[in-house]
């Protein structure tokens, strides 16, 4: 009277979505860390904009050629464009965060659904196996009381 061991026909599909999972899990931290980079390279670039502009500033105030002054307000501008070029690149880089996210959520989901259904299959297993051995004990029981009374 031995039970009939659990088998999921689905448990190829179930493995199959957990590595995608997994797989989106792994390219959403590589997004999280292309995102950080891309915050430091706002910083910086914000720093040199910020350095660039008191810079001018402070020589506006001293004896300078023309010169000087358009060479100052050209690092100033090219400070000023490579900072709105990497505002716009940590927004790509954030974009990229949330559609790696979404792409995870949507994984979980896929695999969450087949746990669900192998949870519920494993359980019909397991109440359908415990219905055959109450079954069979009853059919022993039985025959054992006709065994016993036959005896008699």
């Amino acid at each position: 009277m031995t039970r009939r061991p659990f088998n999921f026909r689905l448990e190829r599909v179930r493995a199959l979505r957990e590595s995608f999972e997994d797989q989106a899990r792994e390219e959403l931290a590589a997004s999280l860390s292309v995102r950080l980079k891309g915050e430091a390279m706002l910083r910086a670039a914000s720093d040199r904009h910020t350095t660039a502009q008191d810079e001018r500033r402070r020589t506006a105030s001293l004896p300078v050629t023309g010169q000087d002054l358009q060479a100052a307000q050209a690092y100033v501008e090219r400070t000023s464009r490579a900072r709105h070029a990497a505002e716009l690149e940590l927004d790509r880089r954030a974009a990229e965060v949330e559609a790696r996210r979404t792409a995870l959520l949507a994984a979980a989901r896929e695999r969450q659904v087949l746990e669900r259904l192998k949870e519920r299959r494993h359980a019909d297993h397991r109440r359908e196996s415990d219905r055959i051995e109450g079954a069979q004990l009853d059919e022993m029981a039985i025959a054992s009381h006709r065994r016993a009374e036959a005896a008699l």
